[in-house]
């Protein structure tokens, strides 16, 4: 079954393709171990994926690119999604954390900047942000 089968409208299929790009990114370099396998079956929980969908995604013969969205603005707009997903739990452990910093890289973010912006997002989703910072986003949007 081909996955653009799976896919439904709106969030859901948002989420499978998030999480079909996570698993790309996972065997890049060749098979999945265990301890990758195990983040994903965090990331297929928090995207609600079901067993069908991982099973299809996880073929070998399924390898999906990273949409990369020309736009700065869209490729935050993704990556904002996708960390609105993956806090849910209000958790991101390191493993975790590696995967999306791959993901952030894939959609076009510069190496450095990306370990930057996922620590920030990271800050700000976990309610962990600086008072600096808290202060500069309000001020900006209320200008």
């Amino acid at each position: 079954m081909p996955i653009l089968d799976l896919y439904e409208h709106g969030d859901h299929r948002k989420n499978l393709a998030h999480f079909a790009t996570l698993a790309s990114l996972a065997s890049v370099d060749g098979d999945i171990n265990p301890k990758e396998k195990a983040v994903l079956d965090k990331f297929a929980f928090k995207l609600n994926i079901t067993d069908e969908e991982i099973k299809e995604v996880m073929k070998k013969e399924n390898k999906y690119p990273i949409e990369t969205p020309h736009s700065g603005e869209k490729r935050f707009k993704r990556l904002f999604e996708f960390f609105q997903i993956i806090f849910s739990d209000h958790y991101i452990d390191d493993d975790e954390r590696k995967i999306v910093e791959k993901y952030a890289i894939g959609l076009g973010f510069d190496p450095k900047k990306a370990s930057e912006i996922i620590d920030k997002s990271i800050a700000i989703f976990s309610g962990q942000i600086a008072f600096e910072d808290y202060h500069q986003l309000i001020k900006r949007e209320c200008n």
